[in-house]
């Protein structure tokens, strides 16, 4: 079994984006490992308030910063974050305070086989749909089989963005277990609201309708931005996704994703969530063992 903490790189790429941005790659290929170092060393840089420093910006292997050239050099600036670099290290320790969010979705839906079927011509597979092509290209003999994968083990949101509050997801399994789609051939010019996708290795909600590239799996019948912050979920906050949540998938019928919308309509649907810590060292010594532990968290 392969590991899913890479060992720190002995040189990371940081390179100078005119006078005030400085983006820092610290591996070619996202995992669970680098993805959490990049998260532990921007959070390390917002703890000290670094003057001059503009935004910080995480993302799945890489971060950017944004500086005032005017009040910190550059150059010394990528000195320090060497420094944080090097403190951080693997970020094995990193104790991370985060939710775990129960989603359903109703797989196989017929909003998102419709949209699929009118853009056939953009797909690589054309006498397949989505779910039949992703679950052969990754060795399943049927689409219930793939559907158990993606429901079977967590998922850790590596960051977000494109459009607000769509989050990268990724599985928590085993390198040689992970799930990867290629995108369509070339672009739909339509997804339906809330669509359920899978692209290269990641899973996403689409947030809101509009084009997109991702294989269509199914819909989820909960929102993931309330603007109007009237659902208990957004009272806080009209997003629901953070950067290092946790979710797990429940595959729904028509029947629950008709009540849970009623209850969306009616102002009263809540995500099943509970507050959890991750601990990336334990994940990386027995991913099975803590992939099983997190699905079995009561919410």
């Amino acid at each position: 079994m392969s590991s899913p903490a890479p060992a720190t790189p002995d040189s990371t790429l940081y390179t100078f984006g005119g006078d005030e941005w400085i983006l820092v790659q610290l591996d070619e290929a996202m995992s669970v490992g680098v993805n959490v170092r990049a998260q532990a060393i921007t959070r390390h840089l917002s703890a000290l308030d670094v003057d001059g420093v503009v935004d910080i910006c995480p993302a799945n292997a890489a971060y950017l910063i944004r500086i005032d050239p005017d009040v910190v050099d550059p150059r010394a600036m990528v000195e320090q974050l060497r420094e944080i670099e090097e403190e951080v290290g693997d970020a094995a320790d990193e104790r991370l305070a985060t939710r775990m969010i129960e989603i359903p979705v109703f797989f196989e839906d017929e909003w998102t086989h419709e949209t699929l079927m009118r853009f056939r011509d953009r797909h690589q597979t054309p006498e397949k749909t989505d779910i039949e092509f992703a679950a052969e290209r990754n060795g399943y003999d049927s689409s219930q089989a793939f559907i158990d994968a993606i429901c079977g083990a967590p998922f850790i949101v590596s960051m977000t963005g494109f459009v607000p509050d769509l989050a990268w997801d990724y599985q928590l399994v085993p390198q040689e277990r992970q799930i990867e789609v290629p995108k369509y051939a070339r672009p739909r010019t339509d997804t339906p609201a809330l669509a359920f996708s899978w692209g290269g290795a990641f899973a996403a909600i689409y947030p809101v309708q509009g084009a997109g590239g991702y294989q269509l799996l199914g819909i989820c019948p909960a929102p993931v931005i309330d603007l109007s912050q009237t659902l208990p979920d957004f009272r806080d906050n009209a997003f629901l996704h953070r950067a290092l949540d946790l979710h797990r998938y429940r595959q729904i019928a028509r029947e629950e994703y008709d009540e849970i919308r009623a209850k969306v309509g009616e102002g009263r649907y809540a995500y099943a969530m509970t507050d959890v810590e991750f601990v990336p060292g334990e994940y990386f010594a027995d991913p099975e063992g803590t992939g099983r532990s997190l699905m079995e968290l009561s919410l």
